[in-house]
């Protein structure tokens, strides 16, 4: 009995400090979202900032000041056009002491997504709570698929633990997201296969951040959120999500109104 209460904490203990922070963070989110545009876009750039931050000091610890002035520009950014986000990208790229490329492309996208996201709430609230919900719903749905039921990793040398039966979890709950708002905002059922693809688009942006934080040897890109450790452990996914929201609208394939 002893031994069974044992793993059961092992694999739910830090339950409870997840869902605290990821409570704070959403109140966090939605007061912004419900406050108006102006908000959003400031909690946007705030996240940008910390996210480019966080890359600054996982690939170049030993340099400070460009992690001083590259998340500010960051967080300006957001206010300017889209291909100021390569110049950032680049700074990004540069000041990083390995993987040159990876870190200034990583980069990019994180704006580029970040900037999908104020773009989704001049469209309307119903879109971007779409979008976070669709990454909620996989992120949930796969940490508790995966702790439960285990089975094969998806991509173990990258993320161990992560688990095909947590992925694909993941899909189909953003699948019934997708179902709900499809009704909810009246544009057809293609939005259930958008969710998909967004669903594993944030879940790739997972993937991708644990490829470099594997690559400089650390296990979070910071301890800023308790249980969930740092800006881009939490918002990657979403990042990326909203980054492929942005090319299907380019693409003309987004159900709606883009």
């Amino acid at each position: 009995m002893a031994g069974r209460t044992s793993r059961l904490e092992g694999r739910w203990g830090d339950l409870k400090v997840r869902v605290t922070s990821a409570v704070v963070l959403a109140v966090a989110a939605i007061a912004a979202l419900v406050a108006g545009v102006e908000w959003w876009t400031a909690f946007s750039a705030i996240a940008a900032g910390l996210m480019v931050w966080e890359l600054c000091v996982m690939s170049a610890p030993n340099r400070v000041r460009p992690r001083q002035v590259l998340p500010v520009a960051a967080a300006a950014a957001l206010a300017l056009p889209w291909p100021v986000f390569l110049v950032i990208g680049a700074g990004v790229g540069f000041n990083a002491e390995r993987h040159k490329v990876a870190m200034g492309v990583y980069a990019a996208a994180i704006l580029v997504g970040a900037a999908a996201l104020v773009e989704l709430r001049f469209e309307g609230v119903g879109w971007l709570l779409w979008i976070i919900l669709v990454v909620i719903a996989t992120d949930v749905a796969g940490y508790f698929a995966g702790r439960f039921f285990g089975g094969p990793k998806f991509w173990p040398s990258i993320s161990p633990s992560k688990t095909w039966s947590g992925t694909v979890a993941g899909w189909v709950a953003a699948a019934v997201v997708g179902v709900i708002f499809a009704l909810i905002l009246e544009v057809g059922m293609g939005l259930i296969l958008v969710s998909i693809l967004a669903s594993l688009a944030g879940q790739m942006g997972d993937i991708a951040e644990s490829w470099l934080k594997r690559r400089f040897g650390l296990k979070d890109s910071s301890n800023l959120i308790p249980g969930h450790g740092g800006v881009l452990d939490r918002f990657d996914a979403l990042t990326f999500a909203a980054l492929t929201v942005a090319i299907l609208s380019w693409a003309g394939w987004m159900p709606g109104p883009f």
